[in-house]
């Protein structure tokens, strides 16, 4: 068996056994809320990771309002639609983020705790 060989079979062997245990309960891409969920704990860095680039201060590319700032992100949860525009699946032109991809459901999850937990500040 020539070094080529053997490494490709070490590398094809190394690939199968990492992913051996994808239990599904372990793949979370965000650590679960304890206590209330907050505005400025938990959601202001969603926000701002994946909305602020066109709900900026001056609003881009077409977006209707700006989401800079707790009470409009507030009045956006109460009054503009944006738990259902969140949480629509991947191709629905209504989507956000605009052209997708649909934030993880564990994300979605966060916006919609703080909004049941009474959509708090800090």
């Amino acid at each position: 068996m020539n070094l080529k060989t053997l490494l490709a079979i070490s590398s094809l062997a190394s690939i199968f056994v990492s992913c051996a245990n994808d239990d599904p309960s372990t793949l979370i891409d965000s650590t679960p809320i304890n206590g209330l969920a907050t505005y400025s704990q938990n959601v202001k860095s969603i926000i701002d990771n994946n909305c602020v680039v066109c709900h900026a201060a001056v609003p881009k590319n077409g977006a209707p309002m700006s989401l800079v700032t707790y009470e409009q992100v507030k009045n956006a949860v109460l009054n503009r639609g944006l738990l259902t525009r969140i949480s629509l699946e991947n191709g629905d032109s209504s989507l956000m983020p605009q052209g997708g991809p649909r934030l993880p459901q564990a994300t979605i999850d966060i916006i919609n705790k703080w909004n049941q937990d009474g959509l708090l500040e800090q």
